[in-house]
């Protein structure tokens, strides 16, 4: 049986500079440290039903219990973070729970009114992105549960709990798995 996951779990903020809004992140919270991934690639992507995807980046670390994600988008193609963030900009794009039954969370979703703006998948994971913004003033991802994924935020986690933003680099290279 898989572990429970209430509430969100992570906080995910669109920038305009990824290391930049890093270290600031670092500095100021103390969250770190954020493993890159540079131009993400998926295995299957759509935005409002087209298969579209903007080249964006990402950095991901904790701050305490919550995971922070940082989005950078490089190009001007149709996305979610362009939804929102269409002349520059930044600020909290979207919430994110890990939920132990996809479908059922994206049925619930719909059944609710909202429209499944972005869906992809990549690395044994699907994600998809609700555009909640008329309740909540941001996009809602639901995001499916793996053992690997359960690995790979555990190692960040770990990692978190040894950071210290006065002596170590707010930037870990991400490899693949990592």
């Amino acid at each position: 049986m898989l572990p429970q996951f209430p509430g969100v779990f992570q906080y995910a903020y669109y920038v305009e500079n990824l290391e930049q809004s890093a270290r600031s992140f670092a500095a100021i919270l103390g969250a770190g440290p954020f493993f890159l991934a540079r131009h993400h690639k998926t295995d299957q992507f759509s935005y409002r039903g087209e298969p579209i995807e903007a080249d964006v980046s990402y950095a991901f670390g904790y701050a305490g219990e919550a995971q922070i994600q940082l989005i950078e988008q490089h190009d001007e193609t149709a996305s979610i973070y362009r939804d929102m963030f269409s002349h520059g900009g930044f600020g909290l794009h979207h919430v994110a729970k890990l939920v132990p039954d996809y479908e059922m969370a994206k049925s619930n979703l719909k059944a609710q009114g909202f429209e499944l703006a972005c869906e992809l998948y990549a690395d044994g994971v699907w994600a998809g992105y609700f555009d909640t913004r008329s309740q909540l003033h941001c996009f809602t991802e639901i995001h499916s549960i793996t053992d690997p994924i359960l690995t790979t935020f555990s190692r960040w986690k770990v990692a978190h709990q040894s950071f210290s933003p006065d002596v170590d680099d707010a930037i870990v290279e991400r490899v693949a798995g990592s």
